[in-house]
């Protein structure tokens, strides 16, 4: 199913999705007969509380839904049933005084469960709790498991066992991993649901963000994973996508924002054309760009997770460049090109340069990329600087120790001087049948500036040197904006712009 999706969108339910929306209900509630919203229903939902309704999109199609309102807390987290906390369907109860987003329902299509789309939407309510400046979210959940073991256990037993993971329950367990706990068993809650035996667990996620006051605090903390790849023998692209996949499976499972690829990741692919001169193994290994990322879009969309690709040769009208792409968890795509051509990628492979400076706007935040020998020209990260840039990434490939450290060097320098954060991942190991490519040192690793709220030596995590792993860390952005304004030093506020500016010329 996850192959030919091209676009995954998260956006606020219409009344004109009614129609769509009737389907989707009638294929997901199988269970329970008749068991959908009537049109009046979610006019009326949208009408009260039109930013608290979500619809989950697969190529414009809707495919899942979640319903909330705001309620007071007392009634939240009192004994209450389905139609107490809805009066009778009429949602009375919902007032914009409460301060408990309150789920109604979250449903999804069967078929397209595998895309992350509950966690989606969950998240997404979460992200409107943070803006509202509510205290939790709770909500009546099902334990449609139950029902196979009301005759062994009592429904305590039965929720422990899930919590364990001696019992899965697919309603329970998945909303227990999207961090909500238990706070108490309702007895009665849905006299329909006879699979839960009508019983609902109460579940809660606090909002460590509230404050008593009104606040403008939104969670800034964002989650990066570093693939330090290793070079191995690869003769088929698709042992190249299996260990792709692993990665992008193994960051995804730590819940990160971004994953990170190294520089001409694929070049084990060139073994099969070893024979040929290496300007034209090149261009052979280019063949493949297209497919791959394709492929990388995939991940990005199943696994939810936004995919810096690292780099591929690609030929474009007869050209040779180094590309690499942002494949976002929403399934758009954009291209970067390295932009300074080292000399051996010049002489062995006639490879020319990108010419567009950009930032890239993804859901979390503006960030730059700078493959390799990019990030050595002081330039190109200022002027990313300049349009917003809080995370600089920077995939290489690099031979020799004298080589890593002029990456590395200079990538920590363009952490203190633009005040931002800049995450380097490269290869390691040897590839003995691939000229031009025989030996790869690497210590990927997340720089940050030197001030008081970051690292003394401006190092936030290394990866061991020279050995295949992932490296998970996180980065505060409001920090970033602290240091901008109040920093010990200010580098960007105290350039003499009336001696000197960087300008960059447009084409």
């Amino acid at each position: 199913m996850s192959e030919n999706i091209k676009r995954v969108e998260i956006r606020t339910l219409q009344p004109s999705d009614y129609k769509e929306l009737k389907q989707v209900m009638q294929h997901a509630y199988v269970d329970m007969q008749n068991a959908y919203w009537k049109q009046h229903h979610i006019k009326s939902l949208i009408k009260k509380f039109p930013e608290g309704q979500f619809v989950a999109l697969v190529d414009g199609k809707i495919v899942g839904c979640a319903l909330a309102i705001i309620i007071e807390q007392s009634l939240a987290e009192s004994d209450h049933t389905y139609l107490q906390v809805t009066d009778n369907y009429t949602f009375n109860t919902h007032t914009r005084e409460g301060k408990v987003l309150y789920g109604i329902d979250v449903f999804l299509l069967p078929e397209y469960r595998g895309l992350r789309l509950g966690r989606r939407l969950y998240d997404s309510r979460k992200e409107l709790c943070e803006k509202l400046n509510l205290k939790s979210i709770i909500f009546g959940g099902r334990i449609p498991g139950f029902g196979e073991h009301a005759d062994n256990l009592t429904p305590k037993e039965y929720i422990d066992k899930v919590k364990q993971k001696e019992i899965y329950d697919n309603v329970l367990t998945f909303q227990l991993s999207n961090d909500f706990n238990v706070l108490k068993l309702l007895k009665g809650y849905l006299p329909i649901d006879t699979s839960s035996m009508e019983y609902a667990t109460l579940l809660i996620w606090n909002n460590i963000y509230y404050t008593s006051q009104e606040s403008t605090t939104t969670k800034s903390t964002v989650r990066l994973g570093l693939v330090q790849w290793q070079m191995r023998p690869m003769q088929k692209l698709e042992v190249l996508f299996e260990q792709i996949e692993y990665f992008v499976d193994a960051v995804s499972d730590y819940s990160c924002d971004f994953c990170l690829f190294p520089e001409f990741f694929n070049a084990p692919l060139m073994a099969q054309f070893n024979e040929l001169p290496e300007s034209q193994a090149i261009r052979e290994l280019a063949k493949y760009t297209k497919s791959i990322k394709q492929q990388f879009s995939t991940y990005a969309i199943s696994y939810n997770i936004n995919i810096i690709t690292g780099s591929m040769p690609l030929i474009d009208q007869g050209r040779l460049y180094n590309v690499g792409y942002l494949c976002r968890r929403d399934g758009t795509i954009e291209e970067f090109r390295k932009i300074h051509i080292t000399p051996s990628e010049s002489f062995s492979w006639g490879m020319i340069g990108g010419n567009a400076i950009q930032t890239f706007d993804t859901d979390c935040g503006k960030i730059g990329i700078l493959i390799c020998y990019d990030c050595e020209f002081p330039e190109l990260s200022r002027i990313l600087a300049k349009q917003g840039m809080n995370i600089l990434f920077v995939p290489f490939l690099t031979d020799t120790q004298n080589g890593f450290h002029r990456v590395k060097r200079c990538s920590q320098a363009r952490a203190i001087e633009n005040e931002c954060y800049v995450a380097i991942a490269g290869s390691v190991g040897n590839l003995p049948k691939v000229s031009n490519m025989d030996i790869q040192f690497a210590q990927s690793a997340v720089f940050t500036p030197c001030d008081f709220a970051f690292p003394t030596n401006g190092v936030k995590a290394e990866a061991t040197p020279n050995t295949e792993m992932i490296l998970i860390c996180d980065v505060d952005l409001s920090l970033l904006n602290e240091l901008h304004n109040q920093g010990s030093v200010m580098n960007l506020k105290d350039r003499r712009t009336d001696l000197y500016e960087i300008q960059e010329f447009k084409n």
